[in-house]
Parts: structure tokens; C-alpha cells; sequence
């Protein structure tokens, strides 16, 4: 049995197409922050593609999982700074790790070849079935095990012409339109169907050059001075006990000289102590912003010594109303927010009664956090809402979609990107936020401990930042907009009515039989 294994393991690595699978994931990470050569996004999967012709059903779903395995080893090799700088695990395994966590990820592209391949006559891959099974899979990937629905294709358009789609059928109907797209140019290159799919491409043309005309949200002629304190303080250093006061003194020496600002924005656990121990420092930050009438939003870590459970959480500080004269903060005041999404290892850590005791990293600094509720109201300073999110929730448009109000005038999404280095996954995390901005016609405020802090207006344009690694205040007067967006109010409906209305007409519309299935070979010449 061995031997038949060692020879199909050295017969796949001799095929071509595995590679060619491979590498043309592997470049996809090109496409995303900070290299944004977006157009990558749609040509690199039609090249792809071309690779699948006339592929049964097992080697369907092969190919979509090494070209998985790519995509994801290459786009989310920023979590082995995490595992190998802070888990304590020798370098082989943490790689191990990062490579299992890449093979898990890479079922659900896997997944959607395997469908486009089972569904049809002759059990072969389909092209056209590809994006609605494809939107399936990403789907499941943004629930299971919490999911984990990062790198997904829509969010490398940000900078791109598909980027007016986002208003209207947000990134997930954007990683659609690609999709379509790329099959659109496969089939022109290969002279099959050429005014079909000529009207197609000039359907989004048209289309993307309308929406690109729209304005779905308009000005309120109000705006407000923001200041964000990146501090810069070592990961390795932030939960030392001996470096608790002089982190907090730092984020109040950097906020002194900036509280002429409306409101000020400390980053996710910016005071590193427990709520409850942190009072006196907390009420010399209250009143000085309040008495200055200003407003500070912070991270920090609440414990709820009834249910014996940690949160993490963001408190205001300061001003709630103009009114307010001593400040609005007391301790468990009801204007917070608790993480409702949490982190798998680095927040929570799934049998924790065995994984405990195994390494380090499943003991990382406060990683026994529970969930706040999914529906929160929002934050309130200065008179002014703002929809919280910590960390990687931004990640999550449907989450954002319950919590927004008709009196939600910004986003904040505050995080401490000091686990992941110098690399590419801040810039990754920025253009989540960018995308999210886009698609809900609201300002985003996103506060980092080391960077990439940076305001983003409602169309998505950063409007400044500061760069990774340094200590510095980010001043800005933001303006804001009311009204909704498309999607801001149906959107959550998209990943079933895209899939589900693109499978009726394939099935309805395609002639779909054994003798009538459309062939991926090019004509005989």
C-alpha cells in the first residue's frame, strides 16, 4: 500500500497541470493588498480554467483544491508570523499548521469544482455552473467553524472598474461578475460563442459604467474632527505587567495634545488591564476629554465577575452628549460593545481542555474570551453613532448589515495588527475595511495599535493613514453622508439568490442534455 502511494504521490508531482493548478493560485495573492494589480483577479482564474476541459468528477474537484491550496498558501502566509513569533512551536510544525490551515481552506474551491463537475450529463466540469457553486462554497467558508471568509476574489476590486457593482450586490455579487467575466474571455479565446459572449461583456460594461454614475448616498453637510492614536507598542511587550501604566500614559500623553478633536480613537485593548482594575486610570482619561468636550472610544478587556467571563470589548470615555457635563462613562455603563465574532486560538480556543496543555500557542494572552451579543445598538459620542467592529468582524457584511441604524453615521473597526508583522495581512485587513465603506455609503474609522490606522470616505478612498511601525496621531475631518445603499438593505440576500437564479437559467435556458452540452474543446480546425 505504501508503494501505491509513494507512486501516485510522485505521479502527481511529474503532472504539469498540477503545477500549472498551483501556480496560477499561488499568484493570485498579486491581486490584493499591497501589490493591487486587480486585473490578476479575473485573468489568472480564465487561464485557470482552461486547465479544466472535459475533467470528470473526481479530477475536477483535485484541480480546485490545489489551485486552492495555492491561492490560500500564498494570500494568508501572514498567519505564520503569529504562529511561529508568539505560539512557542518549533518552525516545522508552525508551518505545518499554516499548511493544514491552507488544505482546509482550499475544500470549499475544491467543493465548487466537485458540484460544477456533478451536476451535468456527462459528470464533466462546467464552466457555467462554476460561479454559482462557487458563491455556495464561499458562503459555507464564511460560516463553518466560524468561518473564515478572508481573500475572497471580490475584495482584489477595490481599486478596479467592478468596484461600482459593490453599492448595489456588494463583494460577494462582485466575486460573481469575475467569475462570469473570466469564463466570458476563456470562451473568446477560444472562438466559442464570440457574440454571446461579446453581449455579455458588454452588458457589464454597460452596466458597471451606469452604476459607476449613481449616487446612493448624498451629504449631510455635517462633518467631524476625528484624531486616531496609533501608539506603536510591541506585541511582546503589551501584556507585560510591568508595562501596563507606561502604555496607558503613552495613549494619554498622545491624546492631551489632541483634544480639540470631536472624537478620539484608542485601538482594540489599548489599555491593557481589566476594566474593573483600571478605574483610576480610566476616570483621569474620562474627565480630561469630557472637560475638554471631547469623547474617547478605546479598547479594553471587561470581566463579568457574576458569569465568571471575559470580553472584549470598546468603551466611551468622555462626552456622550453635549450636555453631559462630568462625562458619560461609569463602570458596566450600557454604551459599549463586546466582540460578538471571535478569533479561533487567539480568542477562544475550540477543546481548550486538550489543546491547552499541547503548546503555547493555545495559550496565548487572553485567549478565553466569550461573545457579546450579534445585534448591539452603537456607540454614542458627541451626539454622533458609530457602528463598532473589532478585529477581523469587518470581515463580515452581514454582522455589519443588522447592527446598522438610520442614525449610524460612521463605522469604527479597531484592531491590533502587531500579531502578523511586516506583512502583507494589514493591507489585506484595510481593504476589507475599504470594501465594507464602499458597500454601505458610510465613512470607516480604522484605529491599529502599529498600522495600517487610516480613514477611509464612504466611496472607499483612504483619506489618510499612517504607516505600519510608527508612533503617531491621525488628524482628520470626516464628512458625513446619509441614506442607504443597495446593498446596505438586501444584500444579506445575495448568496442565495445569485446561485439559485443563476442555476435556474443554466438549466432552463442551456439546452442542457447529453447530446447539447456545451464543450470546453476549441472546434476542430
Amino acid at each position: 500500500m505504501l508503494r501505491h502511494l509513494g507512486q501516485r504521490l510522485l505521479a502527481n508531482l511529474k503532472d504539469k497541470t498540477n503545477w500549472l493548478s498551483f501556480l496560477g493560485g499561488l499568484s493570485l495573492v498579486l491581486a490584493y493588498a499591497p501589490f493591487s494589480l486587480w486585473y490578476l483577479a479575473i485573468v489568472v482564474p480564465a487561464l485557470w480554467l482552461r486547465l479544466m476541459a472535459d475533467r470528470k468528477v473526481k479530477d475536477s474537484a483535485k484541480q480546485g483544491f490545489i489551485f486552492g491550496l495555492g491561492w490560500f498558501t500564498s494570500g494568508i502566509s501572514w498567519v505564520h508570523v503569529s504562529i511561529d513569533q508568539f505560539g512557542g512551536l518549533p518552525l516545522i510544525v508552525s508551518l505545518l499548521l499554516m499548511l493544514l490551515l491552507c488544505g482546509y481552506l482550499a475544500l470549499y474551491p475544491a467543493l465548487s469544482c466537485y458540484l460544477s463537475a456533478r451536476f451535468t450529463a456527462k459528470r464533466q466540469f462546467s464552466l457555467w455552473l462554476l460561479p454559482p457553486f462557487w458563491l455556495l462554497a464561499e458562503y459555507l467558508r464564511s460560516v463553518m467553524l466560524t468561518g473564515f471568509p478572508w481573500l475572497s476574489l471580490g475584495y482584489s476590486q477595490i481599486d478596479g472598474p467592478l468596484a461600482a457593482f459593490a453599492p448595489v450586490i456588494g463583494e460577494t455579487g462582485i466575486t460573481f461578475v469575475m467569475l462570469c467575466l473570466s469564463i466570458a474571455l476563456l470562451q473568446l479565446s477560444r472562438r466559442i460563442q464570440i457574440k454571446r459572449h461579446l453581449a455579455l461583456l458588454a452588458v457589464l460594461a454597460i452596466s458597471g459604467f451606469t452604476l459607476n454614475q449613481q449616487t446612493w448616498v448624498t451629504p449631510t453637510g455635517k462633518s467631524v474632527k476625528i484624531a486616531l492614536v496609533q501608539a506603536n507598542i510591541k506585541q511582546e511587550l503589551k501584556w507585560l505587567p510591568e508595562q501596563e501604566w507606561p502604555s496607558m500614559l503613552k495613549f494619554l500623553d498622545l491624546t492631551r495634545v489632541n483634544y480639540d478633536a470631536d472624537i478620539i480613537i484608542w485601538p482594540e485593548s489599548a489599555v491593557p488591564a481589566i476594566e474593573s482594575t483600571a478605574q483610576d486610570f480610566l476616570e483621569v482619561a474620562n474627565k480630561g476629554a469630557a472637560l475638554n468636550n471631547s469623547a474617547i472610544i478605546t479598547g479594553i478587556i471587561n470581566y463579568n465577575f457574576e458569569a465568571r467571563t471575559y470580553f472584549n470589548s470598546l468603551i466611551v470615555l468622555g462626552r456622550k452628549q453635549n450636555e453631559d457635563e462630568q462625562g458619560s462613562y461609569y463602570y458596566n455603563s450600557s454604551n459599549r460593545y463586546y466582540k460578538n465574532h471571535l478569533l479561533p486560538i487567539g480568542e477562544f480556543v475550540p477543546f481548550q481542555e486538550l489543546l491547552r496543555p499541547l503548546a503555547p500557542l493555545f495559550n496565548l494572552p487572553m485567549s478565553s474570551f466569550s461573545r457579546g451579543n450579534y445585534v448591539q445598538p452603537n456607540l454614542v459620542a458627541k451626539e454622533l453613532d458609530l457602528l463598532p467592529l473589532i478585529c477581523f468582524e469587518i470581515a463580515f457584511p452581514h454582522q455589519l448589515a443588522a447592527n446598522l441604524t438610520r442614525d449610524t453615521d460612521m463605522i469604527l473597526t479597531v484592531s491590533n495588527d502587531a500579531w502578523f508583522g511586516d506583512s502583507h495581512g494589514p493591507h489585506q485587513h484595510l481593504e476589507i475595511a475599504r470594501m465594507r465603506a464602499l458597500e454601505f455609503g458610510r465613512p470607516v474609522l480604522r484605529s491599529t495599535n502599529n498600522g495600517i490606522t487610516a480613514t477611509i470616505d464612504h466611496s472607499g478612498k483612504i483619506t489618510s493613514r499612517i504607516p505600519q511601525f510608527e508612533e503617531a496621531v491621525l488628524r482628520d475631518e470626516i464628512k458625513l453622508q446619509q441614506g442607504f445603499t443597495p446593498y446596505s438593505q438586501w444584500g444579506r440576500y445575495l448568496q442565495y439568490l445569485l446561485p439559485l437564479l443563476s442555476l435556474l437559467i443554466y438549466f432552463a435556458f442551456s439546452k442542457f442534455s447529453p447530446q447539447r452540452q456545451e464543450k470546453l474543446t476549441p472546434p476542430a480546425t
